[in-house]
């Protein structure tokens, strides 16, 4: 682990810095893509972020596929990677491309922990849990599928797939596309009755299993519930699951989306055909973090307390063998057994700071607040120099989003005023979550009024950075609101849920430029030339192995 007293900076030679603070203003899933009606960010009523972006200090940057880690220019950022490579400055392998490489070399199932999953899996059951599709933000069904066959391979008989609908990172309503072909695989395998591979349980990812930041407790019980008990709606297969409830939402006059489906349970004449048991294994495929975190813990804490995991009879909760794709958080070992190591991110640029005494905070609400701390720090947990940093949560509401389209932006910025008047920090960060988490609802009239909410309180915060003689740098992680729907040949419309390929904006509000730095002329730049850039206007030299600066002196 990187000690951060080592990580030591040069003067900048040129350039000091300002009197006052340097402010990060992360705006969630705004990306930067043509005018149109579905794109909310044009739509919405923005005259202070207009002003910002068609500045002399504007570029844009590059949030997705090889420039933050994935594999190619098909993948689409998204929040992890995109403050992964903020923070660090510097471009590492993530999640999917670090899957894909072990599956590829075969090293994946040449570890200790996959031959002692596949031992209990051929004692018992081996279950899968994860979320399915091919979004590859959170997975990628390849990777389920490429986990399946080497199952079978090895000798396991019996597998039970439970399912998390996607609906957000891929088409709202696309859950059967996947099922379908996730049931011909299963088929596959099954060879005619040789083998017991089956898809056992489900629901939408914000229904069950997938919460983060503990924000919603009873989300992970329902999930737990489900695929451990078998408790939820039953139904003869997932296909008739999302079927029945597709037409519950359209008879109730509503757009169904998969995200949001009911917990359910796959049956036949004898019960649920897959729930957990003593001795089985279980390995959640996800890669992504995140929404990884408070199942594992679920599953692997003997000491549990967050929600009771006895059964409805009262019975202990199964004692099993489990493991995670990968180490979701590696300071506090969660999960203490995983298939494929995470990237090792060191010497982020909140390292070099506290090696410095640069007093920083870092303010978001609950939905992305481990996103400017644990993702920013390189997947750390906690403070790097809790002396020098202080970290403030605005804690989130359990509400669909589109439903409060300001989520708590408003109080990100009183707490971020209230923390720059102090007049103790030289830099900040925060994040902005509305244009994301309601983007990702696939309101457009939520999204231009949380776009317009954004941009009145930038307003202020400029406002305060320009009192203050400070900067304030504007980018976003990701595309999300800047696409909200795609048009179908004969005009009708669906809602785009899930995040862009687009790239985010990058501007430098400095009250007292006088020319002395412009924009520099970079080939192909990338969020991960922020740090670099944080760092000049903070007075400093960046790292050699950083990605070079935005900015020219």
């Amino acid at each position: 682990m990187t000690r951060h007293t080592d990580c030591r900076l040069d003067r900048h030679p040129s350039f000091a810095g300002r009197p006052g603070p340097v402010l990060l203003v992360i705006a969630d899933g705004v990306g930067v893509a043509p005018d149109g009606p579905s794109n909310a960010v044009a739509e919405a009523d923005t005259p202070t972020l207009d002003r910002l972006t068609g500045g002399e200090l504007y570029t844009e940057l590059a949030a997705h596929g090889p420039a933050v880690g994935l594999p190619s220019d098909d993948d689409m950022g998204n929040s992890e990677v995109g403050h992964n490579a903020l923070g660090a400055g510097r471009i590492f392998a993530q999640g999917a491309k670090l899957v894909n490489q072990a599956i590829a070399s075969g090293a994946i199932f040449e570890t200790d922990i996959w031959q002692q999953a596949v031992e209990h899996g051929r004692n018992g059951t081996m279950h899968f849990i994860g979320l399915h599709s091919d979004g590859n933000v959170h997975s990628h069904n390849e990777h389920l599928y490429a986990l399946l066959r080497r199952a079978a391979d090895d000798g396991v008989t019996s597998a039970a797939v439970h399912i998390l609908l996607d609906g957000r990172d891929v088409p709202s309503t696309s859950a059967l596309v996947y099922i379908r072909r996730t049931e011909e695989v299963l088929a596959e395998l099954n060879d005619g009755g040789r083998r017991h591979f089956r898809i056992a349980s489900g629901g939408g990812r914000m229904r069950i299993t997938m919460d983060r930041y503990e924000a919603d407790w009873p989300m992970v019980e329902r999930g737990y519930r489900a695929h451990v008990w078998g408790e939820g709606r039953r139904f003869a297969s997932a296909t008739d699951a999302v079927e029945t409830m597709y037409d519950e939402c359209k008879a109730a006059g509503k757009q169904p989306s998969d995200q949001y489906l009911d917990e359910f349970v796959v049956v036949d004449q004898d019960g649920p055909v897959g729930t957990i048991a003593d001795g089985d294994a279980v390995i959640v495929y996800n890669f992504r973090g995140d929404r990884s975190i408070e199942i594992s813990r679920a599953f692997e804490e003997p000491d549990f307390t967050e929600f009771s995991r006895t059964g409805p009879n009262g019975e202990a909760a199964p004692d099993v063998f489990f493991a995670g794709m990968l180490q979701y958080d590696g300071d506090a070992l969660v999960p203490k057994q995983y298939l494929v190591n995470p990237p090792s991110i060191d010497r982020t640029i909140s390292h070099y700071l506290c090696a410095e005494g640069v007093k920083s905070f870092a303010v978001s609400e609950t939905q992305k607040y481990g996103h400017v701390t644990y993702f920013w720090n390189g997947n750390r947990s906690g403070y790097i120099d809790e002396s020098l940093e202080t970290y403030v949560e605005v804690p989130s509401d359990n509400v669909e989003f589109d439903t409060t389209p300001a989520m708590k932006v408003p109080e990100i910025t009183d707490e971020v005023i209230d923390l720059l008047r102090t007049g103790e920090y030289r830099f900040g960060r925060l994040n902005f979550p509305s244009g994301d988490m309601v983007g990702h609802t696939g309101n457009l009239e939520a999204t231009i009024e949380a776009m317009t909410i954004i941009d009145q309180q930038m307003a202020r915060l400029m406002d305060i950075v320009e009192e203050l003689d400070g900067v304030l740098v504007y980018t976003a992680d990701h595309g999300n609101a800047d696409i909200m729907y795609t048009e179908e040949s004969d005009g009708t419309r669906a809602p785009k849920t899930s995040h862009t390929l687009s790239p985010v904006p990058f501007a430098i509000f400095d009250p007292n430029y006088d020319g002395e730095y412009h924009m520099a002329a970079i080939a192909s730049p990338g969020l991960s030339n922020v740090a670099a850039t944080l760092l000049n206007l903070l007075g400093y030299e960046a790292p050699d192995d950083y990605r070079t600066s935005l900015i020219e002196f």
